[in-house]
């Protein structure tokens, strides 16, 4: 496992690969890696000859009162989780090389990005955007490997191989929880131990909704409410929004007559923890 700070260098290890004909996955992280990021590595594994993973805390996908500061780092065991699951590169450029000047170009969302995290984190998808369109420039992968628990970044990424045109395959890779039921997310090393036990509401409240749904509720305010309602019997749990959107456009639905997304943003403390379930029907 090589890993490399530049992206001279980075680029010149891919174009030997490329020579050979070695399809490249790329999983793009921002580093405290936990078992969601290591079964995107698995599978990225699975189905390409190279696997390269980049660790950038993105700051442009930031507000200005947000975790950019604090969020977890923890690289000497990023990089030992990366060498045991076969990956190949570590692609681990700084802020000085991602971002030598101020950008003048970003790339922008419309739409997709309007409402569930884009309203409550203005901007944040501009800067996704950015840097992963940086990244697909860079590295240049044939497949690409995303955690569906960030469902709207992954619907906006999606979208935007397709309207810029990227000539790489977008991979969705299921959420993978705890024990518990808790979706697994870096930001959990930030929960207290009364604030762990409560989180567990999330994953327990969307698996009833789903329950409402199999029974044959359709009414979106009505599932709404009941969301709200589970989830703030943990009194320590403050709800940032739980929204229910067409699962293709993430447009707000009062019916639910098509395959949705059911989405929800916590506040344990200053720590946000975001979860959601797809429901289709049968």
């Amino acid at each position: 496992m090589e890993v490399i700070l530049k992206i001279k260098e980075t680029k010149k290890i891919i174009d030997e690969w490329k020579k050979q004909g070695l399809s490249i996955g790329l999983v793009p992280t921002m580093g405290c890696l936990h078992q969601g990021h290591l079964s995107l590595i698995e599978k990225a594994k699975n189905e390409c000859d190279k696997v390269i993973v980049s660790i950038f805390v993105n700051p442009l996908q930031f507000g200005p009162n947000e975790d950019f500061s604090r969020y977890p780092r923890s690289l000497e065991k990023d990089l030992e989780c990366c060498r045991n699951f076969g990956a190949d590169l570590i692609f681990i450029p700084s802020l000085k090389e991602l971002l030598p000047d101020e950008n003048l170009v970003y790339v922008e969302v419309d739409l997709l990005g309007d409402n569930l995290c884009g309203s409550s984190r203005p901007g944040h998808f501009k800067g996704v955007c950015t840097i992963v369109a940086k990244l697909f420039n860079i590295l240049t992968p044939d497949k690409a490997f995303f955690g569906e628990k960030d469902a709207q970044q992954l619907a906006i990424i999606t979208r935007m191989v397709k309207d810029l045109n990227f000539n790489l395959e977008i991979i969705p890779c299921p959420i993978i929880r705890e024990a518990d039921g808790l979706a697994m997310s870096s930001r959990n090393v930030y929960l207290k131990k009364d604030e762990r036990l409560a989180a567990t509401i999330i994953s327990k409240s969307l698996q009833e909704a789903r329950k409402l749904l199999e029974n044959g509720e359709r009414d979106s305010l009505k599932i709404k409410s009941f969301l709200r309602e589970s989830i703030k019997t943990k009194q320590i749990a403050d709800i940032d929004y739980i929204e229910i959107v067409d699962l293709a456009t993430l447009q707000f639905l009062d019916i639910i007559d098509r395959p949705v997304l059911i989405a929800v943003a916590v506040y344990f403390s200053k720590t946000r923890l975001i979860d959601n379930i797809t429901y289709k029907e049968v």
